[in-house]
């Protein structure tokens, strides 16, 4: 017999099964990425229209370097 046939028999014929102990439940690990993903979105909104919030220091900026002008790109 080869080596590989060896093996194959081997793997096959092992009937050990070998159980592993999450730490916490399987539901519980859906919900912690939620909370994840929820904080995530959060911090995300919370930079919605920021550039807004200061309008008249980016018309001030326009105004003094040229609204057309790309800055050198």
């Amino acid at each position: 017999m080869s080596f590989t046939s060896t093996a194959l028999t081997g793997i096959l014929t092992s009937e050990s099964v070998h159980a592993v102990e999450l730490p916490m439940a399987t539901w519980a690990y859906g919900l912690v990425a939620l909370i994840i993903f929820a904080v995530l979105a959060f911090v995300t909104a919370s930079y919605r229209d920021v550039a807004n919030r200061h309008r008249a220091k980016a018309e001030a900026y326009a105004a003094r370097h040229g609204a057309d002008e790309h800055g050198g790109h």
